[in-house]
């Protein structure tokens, strides 16, 4: 379940990367949309970190050990 959500948000950041794209080619900084664009993108990524910090925090979430010991 982790990964989907993960992976949701990832392609959302992408596609809102796109869309912004998009939006700065057509509208050629006459509209907002970029900007929106920007906002939801920010928003998202955001909300990646806040995912990971708390499946990591609830245990749902393993990282790889370090290969130098010690750490």
């Amino acid at each position: 379940m982790l990964k989907a959500i993960l992976g949701i948000l990832l392609l959302g950041v992408v596609i809102s990367l796109f869309s912004g794209l998009f939006f700065l080619v057509k509208d050629q900084g006459k509209t907002k949309r970029v900007a929106n664009s920007l906002a939801v993108r920010v928003t998202l990524a955001a909300t990646i970190v806040i995912v990971i910090i708390v499946a990591s925090l609830t245990g749902n979430l393993d990282f790889n050990p370090s290969p130098i010991p010690g750490f």
